[in-house]
């Protein structure tokens, strides 16, 4: 079973304490309204009085795991709530086995189109989650040179045709102070195919190779685009905000722009997505605190896929902190796991045991 992590262990509670904030969050999550003492006793008949619950409650509250709204007498998790439940009390599940068997089907019969699986990845999430879903192209660590053509157009317009590792083609047209043939053209495209095989812009920047002008500028053009093929925004699907704007918490109208923007804005979640890309396991973010201080009353379920040095994509959820957290890090566990799979057909790696076993779930900012 995977193992929940953390980097610095929260204060301890008391088994009968861990019980009251688990049963708050579990009604809390399916309710969205305070729970009250006696709603947990009625429902949970835990073999103690309510004025016991009542003082649980009362003492969870001075220690920051809940929190009252000022019109009720129930209570609510709070951030450090939530980070509890998720590292200790989560129980471990998995999709329902006829789930899994649909998605897979959903996905075989999308064969051999990545794009399309991406697409379709957060289609499936949004919708098995009940919540948003984000994913991000697969691509490699570093962006490296697998082939090139140079075409001639007209005596003086060269049409340059740069393929990378990964499958990815740019284009870009060159004009030319004296006329090239197509003879000369292939044979520095052949050269160049040979010389920087496999290699990235850094490499390619540290080569010393004696060429004329245009070959020159040929390969800085090169070095250029993989440069800036590392350093652009991962291309980013996203399904399912409709999911979000129906939860009570963005019922009002900054609280839904807030979420909206949260959601469309790539240059927010890229430092979770880029950080995520590199991550074993399931990363749980909830927002609020530290470095997450702009996604208030927001959590993210985020797991790699693939591999980086071959390739690899981010899957994951944003959601409230009233989140179904078991079967959203179940989904997004799953779905990563069939991307890895279909991946490591494309690049024809052997999955390890890695790819197979179920992640640990890391769960951050520390407390």
């Amino acid at each position: 079973m995977p193992r929940k992590r953390e980097a610095k262990a929260p204060e301890k509670l008391t088994p009968r304490q861990e019980a009251i904030l688990e049963w708050v969050v579990r009604e809390f999550v399916a309710t969205a309204e305070p729970v009250g003492s006696k709603r947990l006793v009625e429902t949970y008949r835990p073999g103690f009085s309510p004025a016991t619950v009542r003082n649980e409650m009362k003492r969870l509250e001075e220690m920051g795991y809940l929190t009252h709204p000022h019109t009720s007498a129930g209570r609510v998790p709070t951030h450090k709530g939530y980070r509890y439940f998720v590292q200790h009390l989560l129980p471990e599940t998995r999709l329902p086995s006829t789930l899994r068997r649909t998605i897979q089907h959903q996905f075989f019969q999308v064969q051999g189109e990545m794009d399309q699986w991406v697409q379709l990845s957060a289609s499936v999430l949004a919708r098995t989650a009940r919540s948003a879903a984000i994913t991000t192209a697969p691509r490699a660590e570093h962006a490296r040179f697998k082939h090139l053509e140079l075409i001639s157009l007209q005596p003086h317009t060269v049409l340059m045709v740069l393929v990378l590792q990964g499958g990815s083609v740019r284009q870009q047209i060159l004009t030319l102070d004296e006329p090239r043939t197509q003879a000369e053209l292939t044979k520095i495209s052949n050269q160049f195919n040979e010389l920087l095989a496999g290699l990235d812009w850094t490499a390619i920047q540290r080569l010393e190779v004696e060429q004329d002008g245009f070959a020159r500028r040929v390969l800085q053009l090169v070095s250029d685009i993989l440069y800036h093929e590392d350093q652009r925004l991962d291309e980013m699907y996203h399904e399912g905000l409709i999911y979000i704007l129906r939860a009570p918490e963005f019922s009002e109208q900054a609280a839904a722009q807030q979420i909206v923007e949260v959601f469309e804005n790539p240059i927010l979640l890229k430092p979770f997505l880029t950080e995520a890309r590199y991550l074993p396991g399931v990363q749980v973010i909830i927002g609020g605190e530290g470095p997450y201080a702009r996604l208030p009353n927001v959590s993210l379920v985020l797991s790699r896929y693939g591999r980086p040095q071959y390739s690899a994509g981010v899957v994951g959820v944003i959601g409230p902190w009233r989140m179904p957290y078991a079967r959203t890090i179940s989904a997004v566990r799953f779905i990563a796991q069939l991307l890895t799979g279909l991946l490591a057909e494309i690049y024809g790696y052997p999955l390890e045991q890695e790819d197979i076993e179920e992640q640990e779930i890391i769960v951050t900012p520390d407390a």
